[in-house]
């Protein structure tokens, strides 16, 4: 034929006897241009002879692309392999082309590129087949050679089988892990671990730490968490860094979030951080162990912590010390007021000794940023960013204690009178912690030092010191519903919604015990509040347990050098103490966290067997008292106003709950009628109505 064909390879009518006419490369030299470019196509609208035989139609006469358009069309396929319709259109008006060619060119075009690529993969892979032939070779010479390592014998190739290799790999696979462990447990531990075999058949110089019921996968797990938390904590402690905001006329130090989100991790909740130092009067190694103990913990910090528990002990330390123990712990943390619920929190804590006199103990959520099941199962409602303490022994019995506390919470449960008040270091913050550590280690220092002031023995005031700390807890637990006791929540319709009804089963007394709690705020200062609760001149003008007198002390224990702190024993003034007569037994204290009064009737001969040393655990105790928290709003950070000048928050009031368990009912199985729900519910009312007027505050 004379001439040049462009063909329609995308036609579904072409006649594949009419392609079997021209050889492949006839077709390929009359398709392709010199620069290796195609030449449009055309497709033929009139319809091919379906055989040869049939006779042929004139076919149309198509030209070759020129170089212009070859060169347009090459330039648009770089940017544009797939053009749509409309730029289809465009270019054929550009280069005086049909779109159905310029279609048709695109298709070809992409063809080609595809089958150079093709070809030029197979040269890659035939020249790296190669290489690996020649070096196959070369291993099967040196083999020849070889001597097995441990019978000394010529190595002879051969296959070896499917069992061999599962068990090489899973071998690999143990091997890589055991080298994880003792790395692991080298940096946990701080000691020396190798994978030698010791005389006495253990792992090195140290056994490695393990749960009790915990798989090994799921304690490396712990373990990794815990020194992630550490390095944060001792980030988080450092002085003059750029994690926490500093104002010059403020002691304050609010975190910068944006800060440690760029540098740790984020957070969906509300987040509240804070940072305290201070002294204590305890040395390290007693407040870490007071701290690894949960027993100990919960009652040194039992205005916080409600309830707490060692779930599964990881690691006791090395060397018969606290360094490098780990343990998951459950713990309620708890605000004084019905208004907030309880915090349910697992988390992981890790001692670790950093040098001669300095220990950091942290605390982290067992889930934190984790995927594994395991872990999410210890999940609680809040979590623990780590927190804890840096405890660096000053001599004299004393420390000095960084506390760090970083927590998130779901701040749409918290009441709105309480929410200032948990975003500031007061509510469940650093100020909180250490505040309440300093009190109760003074308490115990001042009970030694003090005790010819009170008049009893060492047993006597030991036996009253535990009555009042089981008077504590049993007002604790009526005011937040802790789990300590099994309260049952009642609802009914004569009481606000800003008061708690709970009833309970108590063996001591016996009978149904009711428990109301009400909290509001007042515009009057904590301080000025706490001295009119504790000025028994004033008792009668609120306790109906006074009988219209006056209130005397009758013995004080002190708890601490502050002014306030105290264990007492009062009685009515002016009158004589006989058997009939009734005590009260209070306990207050008063600090920059809050201020307690609690309270509660006794008989003069459960007493006199109390104060001479006798067991104080059948003494019947029905509680009531006050809770005073600061409102939040003196504690909030400081911030930069408009004007760029320090902006301080003064406290313009107290946040106040009243609480009170009265008897309702001798018989355990007896149910609670509305009455006795007026009744406490009435005294509560009638509480804070001669609270108010006393006060001279506005109802």
């Amino acid at each position: 034929m004379n001439g040049d064909f462009d063909v329609d390879m995308s036609r579904e009518d072409l006649n594949p006897c009419f392609l079997g006419k021209f050889k492949d490369d006839e077709f390929e030299s009359r398709s392709l241009s010199d620069d290796n470019s195609f030449d449009a196509m055309s497709g033929d609208e009139n319809k091919q002879e379906q055989c040869p035989k049939k006779k042929k139609k004139k076919m149309t006469k198509y030209h070759r692309h020129t170089s212009y358009q070859i060169q347009e069309l090459e330039s648009f396929f770089k940017e544009c392999p797939h053009p749509n319709e409309k730029q289809r259109l465009e270019l054929g008006k550009k280069l005086a082309l049909e779109s159905k060619q310029i279609k048709f060119w695109f298709q070809n075009r992409r063809t080609q590129m595809k089958t150079q690529l093709e070809r030029h993969e197979n040269v890659i892979l035939r020249q790296e087949n190669e290489k690996l032939r020649v070096k196959n070779g070369f291993l099967k010479e040196a083999m020849r050679g070889s001597l097995c390592i441990d019978c000394g014998g010529a190595v002879i190739p051969g296959e070896v089988s499917y069992e061999q290799q599962q068990l090489r790999i899973e071998n690999a696979k143990l091997k890589d892990e055991l080298d994880r462990i003792c790395g692991l447990a080298n940096r946990f531990i701080g000691g020396s671990i190798s994978l030698e075999q010791p005389s006495n058949g253990g792992i090195g110089s140290h056994h490695l730490p393990r749960g009790h019921g915990f798989s090994s996968g799921t304690s490396l797990l712990c373990m990794d968490l815990a020194m992630e938390a550490m390095d944060q904590l001792l980030k988080l402690a450092e002085l003059d860094n750029a994690l926490w905001i500093k104002y010059s006329k403020s002691e304050k130090e609010p975190m910068n979030h944006e800060e440690y989100r760029s540098i740790f991790m984020g957070s969906k909740q509300h987040l509240v951080s804070s940072r305290e130092t201070g002294l204590v009067l305890i040395n390290s190694l007693a407040l870490v162990e007071t701290l690894m103990d949960t027993n100990k913990w919960a009652e040194m910090f039992e205005c916080i912590v409600a309830v707490a528990s060692t779930i599964e002990v990881i690691s006791n330390g090395s060397d018969g010390s606290r360094n490098g123990s780990l343990q998951l712990m459950e713990a309620e943390f708890q605000v004084m007021s019905p208004l907030v619920p309880i915090k349910q929190v697992k988390f992981l804590r890790y001692c670790k000794q950093h040098g001669d006199g300095l220990w950091a103990v942290v605390d982290v959520s067992y889930d934190i940023n984790r995927e594994d099941e395991n872990l999410k199962s210890y999940g609680g409602d809040s979590k623990k960013f780590p927190s804890g303490c840096i405890i660096q022994d000053i001599g004299n019995g004393c420390s000095k204690v960084t506390w760090i506390e970083h927590s998130e919470y779901e701040e749409s449960q918290i009441h709105s009178l309480y929410q200032s008040l948990l975003s500031s270091s007061v509510g469940l913050g650093a100020t909180k912690w250490l505040t309440t550590l300093q009190r109760q280690c003074e308490s115990f220092t001042t009970f030694v030092s003090s005790q010819d002031q009170t008049g009893l023995s060492l047993a006597g005031t030991k036996s009253i010191l535990k009555l009042a700390q089981r008077m504590k807890l049993n007002f604790y637990s009526g005011i937040t519903a802790s789990s300590i006791h099994k309260w049952e929540k009642l609802v009914a319709d004569n009481v606000g919604q800003d008061t708690r009804i709970l009833t309970r089963k108590s063996l001591e007394p016996v009978g149904v015990v009711l428990s109301a709690a009400m909290s509001l705020w007042l515009p009057v200062t904590q301080q000025r509040l706490f001295e009119f609760l504790c000025d028994g001149k004033c008792r009668n003008q609120w306790d109906i347990l006074s009988n219209g007198a006056s209130m005397e002390n009758m013995l004080l224990v002190p708890k601490g050098q502050r002014e306030g702190s105290f264990v007492s024993l009062l009685r009515a003034a002016g009158k004589d103490q006989n058997e009939n007569s009734m005590l009260i037994l209070q306990e207050t204290w008063n600090d920059s966290s809050g201020a307690l009064v609690v309270y509660a009737p006794v008989d003069v001969p459960s007493m006199n067997v109390v104060m001479s040393g006798g067991d104080s655990a059948y003494v019947a105790l029905l509680p009531s008292g006050f809770s005073i928290l600061p409102d939040g709003s003196s504690s909030l950070p400081d911030h930069i106003d408009t004007n760029n000048s320090l902006v301080n928050h003064e406290s313009k009031g107290c946040l106040l709950t009243v609480g009170f368990q009265i008897l309702v009912n001798s018989l355990p199985t007896a149910k609670l009628n509305l009455e006795s729900v007026e009744t406490v519910n009435n005294l509560i009312a009638c509480t804070i109505h001669k609270i108010r007027a006393a006060l001279r505050i506005p109802a």
